[in-house]
């Protein structure tokens, strides 16, 4: 086996919130320089033998975008070793606000706090 071989096993034991955390912060909101987890849009990670859930918002109701955010969602989240399928829903409770964001988004997007 070479080093760039996964075994299944392996990669199930790769599969953890933090790996799919790290996926998700390779998701932008196209109209924002920040991903969503550094916005405070992802809610919950949910992982069952997997499958992986995630619950997000966005920053308004009226995004035009969020079939696209979420489509860029789950396709970051099935490139996550160990990942066999992934479900990505937009949640509006609780409603988002910009205390959910990091300090570090905040100061990307002069929002002081």
């Amino acid at each position: 086996m070479n080093e760039e071989t996964i075994s299944p096993l392996n990669a199930a034991s790769a599969l953890t919130e933090v790996s799919v955390y790290a996926a998700l912060r390779e998701v932008y909101d196209p109209e924002l320089p920040v991903n969503i987890v550094d916005l405070g849009l992802v809610y919950q990670v949910k992982i069952i033998e997997g499958w992986v859930g995630v619950k997000m918002s966005l920053t308004s109701p009226g995004c035009g975008l969020a079939d696209q955010i979420a489509a860029d969602a789950r396709e970051k989240v099935l490139q996550v070793p160990g990942v066999l399928d992934a479900d990505v829903r937009i949640v509006w409770q609780p409603a988002w606000n910009a205390n959910f964001m990091t300090p570090e988004a905040r100061k990307k997007l002069m929002i002081v706090k």
